[in-house]
């Protein structure tokens, strides 16, 4: 899967949440700026960020990152 299909993903389980973005960025450490960031421009948080905002939105890091089966 290329990386423009997994930050498509996470966009889509971002919105999906219905948690705001200030709420999500507090929650995994970083401003809202930066969750903002995710959501409109092409970049991809570090992996340990990654993982907590997996776990904050309540989805598995294999969906997102498209590896077997969710």
């Amino acid at each position: 899967m290329e990386l423009k299909e997994i930050q498509k993903r996470l966009r889509e389980c971002i919105a999906a949440s219905g948690i705001p973005q200030k709420e999500i960025a507090k929650a995994i450490g970083v401003s809202a700026q930066t969750v903002s960031k995710y959501m409109k421009q092409d970049i991809f948080p570090a992996l340990d960020t990654f993982a907590r905002l997996c776990a904050v939105l309540d989805v598995s890091s294999d969906y997102v990152l498209g590896i077997g089966a969710y």
